[in-house]
């Protein structure tokens, strides 16, 4: 295929350039396996818990904990992964950016409050138990992965929702704000594995169901960890795939106050 010549480029939309590192899959059929596999997650965490660690309530005992993996791989990976998605869609290309950007914001808030509320099982667990807070590196990384979350947020708003915001910041910002974004979904899955990998050490320790023996539960805590590593490089890679982004617009839209940042 030849090279678009230098006026193709300039004048025809990113979308047609084709990154020659990633297989040329279509967009949509793509979000399609990624709803899937983000749904496979969320099942399988709940199976875990359910099955293996005893089910759910809110009493303050074990089963209070095992809200915390199922909020937080859902929150702070898969609809925080599908937020981040929303300004790939093609569909939001063209046309008024505000309902798209309410979206993102709205996917985003979701994602962080499931995310404080598996914070709040947590803590809810250990202060009935007796057991410290904030000990392992797991807690470490989780809570700053939470508290980055929330500026992340918070900032977006005030760059991109408030219509008194100039442009001049929205634009020093926006690079600024992608970055972020794939940052913070990185680091919610290194504290998902890790938390994965922690909670089979605390369980699994008597003779016929030690973590090195790879019981049922081990192995299919495991899966469900490489599963969400995958779904997150997934995600992060659509998000570098050129012609996938969002192409500049110069139109009116665009520059309007409400509707002038770009994801």
């Amino acid at each position: 295929m030849a090279a678009p010549s230098d006026e193709e480029g300039a004048v025809g939309p990113r979308c047609h350039h084709r990154s020659p590192a990633m297989l040329d899959v279509p967009f949509l059929p793509f979000c399609a396996f990624l709803g899937a596999l983000g749904l496979l997650c969320v099942a399988m965490v709940g199976t875990w818990c359910q099955h293996w660690r005893g089910g759910f309530s809110l009493d303050g005992s074990s089963r209070t904990f095992n809200w915390h993996p199922v909020l937080m791989v859902t929150g702070l990976v898969v609809l925080y992964g599908a937020a981040a998605l929303v300004y790939r869609i093609p569909n939001t290309w063209s046309g008024p950016k505000l309902p798209w950007k309410v979206l993102h914001g709205s996917l985003a808030l979701g994602a962080f409050v499931l995310t404080v509320l598996g914070l709040a099982a947590v803590f809810c667990f250990h202060n009935s138990q007796g057991t410290p807070n904030m000990y392992s590196l797991h807690s470490w990384m989780g809570l700053g992965t939470v508290l980055l979350f929330s500026c992340q947020w918070a900032a977006g708003f005030g760059a991109f929702l408030l219509p008194w915001a100039p442009t001049w910041l929205r634009a020093l910002y926006k690079p600024i704000h992608v970055f972020f974004g794939s940052t913070i979904l990185m680091l919610s899955v290194a504290s998902c594995v890790s938390g994965i990998n922690e909670k089979l050490f605390f369980s699994l320790k008597n003779g016929t169901m030690a973590y090195k023996l790879l019981p049922a539960e081990a192995v299919f805590a495991n899966t469900l960890g490489l599963l969400i590593l995958i779904f997150g490089v997934l995600v992060v890679a659509a998000l570098a795939r050129p012609s996938w982004k969002r192409p500049d617009s110069d139109s009116p839209d665009s520059r309007q106050p409400l509707l002038s940042a770009e994801r």
